[in-house]
């Protein structure tokens, strides 16, 4: 029987990075299915879903747990299978830099029941007045029956709130 287990990767940033994590997988037969990974502030931070056979779990999470003698911190957790079917959407914010932003609108997309598949943010410097903007860029779950009207009318009274620019697109 196949396992998918996804794994959240944490190190200081270096070359060869990918290339061990990549090499404890295919050692225990595993499958590299997908990933999103990036350098934040000099650490190297990672989510992979890889998928192996059921008897080579136990040896690859003592594989993983071994990778912290290198200074690769790895948690593996077996896959809970697909989720409820949803409809997708896109949200893009633009505003002016203050705390709290993101507590924000994910309050109000838990409120809703909307879920973040994924999430994006940044922080860059206006090009009038060189103040820092923040920017995020989330693609989002929407749960059946949650009018995008109701949810974007939430996010119009947020944007005005907090000074920003808010468009959320259905994806066909």
């Amino acid at each position: 029987m196949t396992v998918e287990m996804v794994l959240s990767v944490i190190a200081t940033d270096r070359p060869g990075l990918v290339r061990t994590l990549a090499e404890a997988v295919a050692a225990h037969d595993g499958n590299w299915i997908d990933s999103s990974m990036a350098r934040l502030g000099g650490e190297f931070a990672g989510i992979v879903r890889v998928a192996l056979p059921d008897g080579a779990v136990a040896p690859l999470e003592g594989a993983l747990a071994g990778l912290a003698q290198q200074g690769i911190t790895v948690v593996a957790r077996r896959s809970q299978g697909a989720p409820p079917p949803t409809r997708a959407a896109t949200l893009e914010l633009t505003c002016a830099d203050t705390p709290g932003i993101v507590r924000e609108i994910a309050a109000a997309l838990a409120e809703k029941g909307v879920s973040i598949d994924e999430l994006e943010t940044s922080l860059f410097e206006g090009s009038m007045s060189g103040q820092p903007l923040f920017s995020a860029r989330a693609r989002l779950a929407l749960p059946e029956g949650l009018d995008a009207d109701v949810l974007r009318e939430t996010f119009e009274a947020i944007g005005q709130d907090i000074m920003a620019e808010i468009v959320l697109r259905d994806i066909e």
